[in-house]
């Protein structure tokens, strides 16, 4: 058996009148993500760590901004094909662990939900995914409220 890691990192602003989407959940907000996509910073993030874990580039390469079928895509359908890439390549998904970092709003309410829409989509046990919220302690953008930022690790197995 093929054992291997990989590192996502994804960060996206905030702005006025967005929706708010993290782990394919609408969050009542008064500012949301801009993107190309529908910037869910926490998707991303573990999209890359999947790709990063199979040595399938990135979601720039497969998903690049600018490309109009991509434009306001739910992220959730970014992350199905991205599960399909891994599939394809022969890669089953260990499991995936993912932190967010945002001053508002409070997560905690949200979380099963982004992990049930993840595993989901990937067709995965819902134990597999672990998400987690924490703040920047007023420091930096984030602690600014001018944006949010993700990290993940994934595990796939060959």
């Amino acid at each position: 058996m093929k054992i291997r890691t990989g590192l996502g990192y994804d960060v996206h602003r905030l702005a006025p009148n967005q929706k708010l989407v993290l782990g394919g959940v609408e969050i009542p907000f008064s500012h949301g993500l801009i993107g190309w996509s529908d910037a869910d910073v926490l998707v991303h993030a573990v999209m890359d760590s999947l790709l990063g874990a199979a040595g399938l580039g990135d979601i720039g390469v497969h998903f690049p901004p600018g490309d109009p079928q991509f434009k306001g895509i739910s992220s959730l359908k970014l992350l199905e094909r991205v599960g399909g890439m891994l599939k394809t390549a022969g890669w089953k998904i260990g499991n995936v662990d993912v932190v967010i970092v945002a001053e508002q709003p409070k997560l905690r309410p949200y979380i099963a939900a982004m992990c049930q829409n993840i595993a989901g989509t990937l067709g995965i046990d819902p134990s597999s995914i672990n998400v987690k919220a924490s703040t920047s302690e007023e420091l930096g953008f984030i602690g600014r409220e001018e944006g949010m930022a993700a990290w993940a690790t994934a595990l796939v197995e060959k």
